[in-house]
């Protein structure tokens, strides 16, 4: 008989049963219900509603049953459907009539969002650490890499002079975003729904806020209809993951090309690639390829999510099941990819000298020709023009700026002289970007240690 069963004279359809089941899933919650429901009996013995001894009674079988599941020796049954069922149903059969007392005041509704709220709050920190380490490389390597000039993109076209830090600590920049992202969904999900009830709390004299205290919220959720029925902070969780996909996925993109013969700015270590099965010379990006696919995932659990709940009226509906299996998958996602990535970036090895040699093709200096014109008093559009008329001259002639003599310079504008050649050398302009958030080396030793303050910060 199901715990739920005395309304009902017949026993659920074997096929109905089986498709409504979520223990397949939902037990990996087993931890966040067994807490939860420790803290609910001694709130409801403390409160005077359970008996202080079939509260120690009841808290001792749940530390039981939790050593048992942690030690394999339990297996669910599909016949009480979920997590929260087997485990009563477990207790029960443990301690007796005791155990039939610990669902006083509660619901299975604000169970699940008790337990759900406590899993993603979890699983949050876990993706911040690993995000934390991944910044730690990204510095470390922005940090040997301040000075190796590489083409800037835009466009996918060679645009200006940047360094391997500078690109690199733009990705830094990107993560550090995902981490608050992350830290502000974890604050908002924070409010405790143990005490909901069903939806509309209950008449017994619940104290919430000692649950609420004891389980590491901030508060209890102010609604209880609220408590029960909304799926927000998973959405939020999921857009959250699914921009930080997106940045590994454009990075993953920059990787494979960068590995590419193409450009070979970096060579992917062996224990990060692979070769192929009739083509013995290839070293694949696979894992890079693979990061990039996995994003579309993490996009389906957020699309899928937000489908589920958009037609739902208040409060909790039975859709609302389907909200674990994409988090689940969503953050077994990024949790697989985040260290594969870390690892892939820390191994890879930079050549640099390609990388300048790319650099000194396609005219990335022609801004600074422009520029040192302008400093020289031409209005920026004329200069503009005038280097416009250079490159198209050096194209025709399969040379570069710095190739043109100074008379061929001095045909377009008697403004050229010999400081030229330095104002077009690529580690001068470079260096000479010296604004904030730019490419010198002082500004990417800035933001080095701007993004190594912040994981410090949080690992204090």
């Amino acid at each position: 008989m199901k715990l739920w069963g005395g309304r009902f004279g017949k026993e659920t359809d074997a096929l109905a049963n089986d498709f409504q089941s979520s223990i397949h899933f939902d037990q990996r919650l087993y931890r966040e219900d067994i807490q939860g429901s420790i803290a609910h009996a001694e709130m409801l013995a403390e409160s005077g509603v359970i008996s202080r001894a079939d509260a120690g009674t009841i808290v001792q079988g749940l530390k039981g049953i939790l050593r048992d599941i942690e030690a394999d020796k339990i297996t669910f049954s599909p016949d009480n459907e979920d997590i929260h069922m087997n485990i009563e149903a477990l207790l029960t059969h443990r301690i007796g009539d005791p155990g039939k007392r610990l669902h006083t005041a509660r619901s299975r509704n604000d169970q699940v969002a008790l337990d759900f709220r406590m899993y993603v709050r979890r699983e949050i920190g876990t993706v911040i650490g690993q995000l934390l380490e991944l910044e730690t490389v990204l510095c470390r390597r922005a940090r040997e890499h301040q000075g190796t000039v590489m083409p800037g993109y835009t466009h996918l076209q060679r645009a200006q002079p940047v360094s391997f830090a500078q690109h690199l600590l733009a990705y830094a920049a990107q993560f550090r975003r995902d981490v608050t992202r992350l830290e502000d969904c974890q604050k908002r999900l924070n409010e405790c729904p143990l005490g909901s009830g069903a939806l509309a709390g209950t008449t017994y004299p619940i104290d919430r806020f000692q649950t609420a205290e004891a389980l590491g919220f901030d508060r209890p959720c102010g609604n209880s209809m609220d408590g029960v029925s909304d799926r927000d902070y998973a959405l939020e969780l999921l857009s959250g993951l699914s921009i930080l996909m997106m940045h590994l996925s454009r990075f993953s993109e920059e990787v494979i090309l960068w590995c590419s013969w193409e450009f070979k700015f970096v060579e992917l270590d062996e224990a990060y690639s692979t070769g192929s099965s009739i083509m013995p010379q290839k070293k694949n990006p696979d894992m890079a390829e693979l990061i990039r696919g996995k994003t579309g995932r993490v996009y389906g659990g957020l699309m899928g999510l937000l489908t589920v709940m958009k037609g739902l009226p208040l409060a909790y509906n039975k859709d609302m099941q389907e909200d674990k299996e994409p988090v689940f998958d969503a953050l077994d996602t990024v949790e697989l990819c985040l260290p594969v990535f870390t690892g892939m970036i820390a191994t890879m090895t930079v050549l640099p000298e390609n990388m300048r040699a790319a650099a000194g093709r396609g005219f990335i200096n022609a801004t600074d020709c422009a520029d040192y014109l302008t400093k020289k008093g031409m209005p920026f559009r004329d200069a503009y023009t005038a280097v416009g008329r250079l490159v198209a001259a050096c194209s025709g002639a399969g040379k570069t700026l710095e190739e043109l003599t100074l008379a061929e310079l001095r045909e377009i504008s008697e403004l050229f002289e010999e400081d030229v050649y330095e104002a077009l050398r690529l580690e001068n302009c470079m260096a000479l970007r010296q604004s904030f958030g730019g490419p010198a080396e002082a500004e990417t030793a800035r933001q080095i240690q701007e993004v190594e303050a912040f994981v410090q910060a949080r690992k204090q």
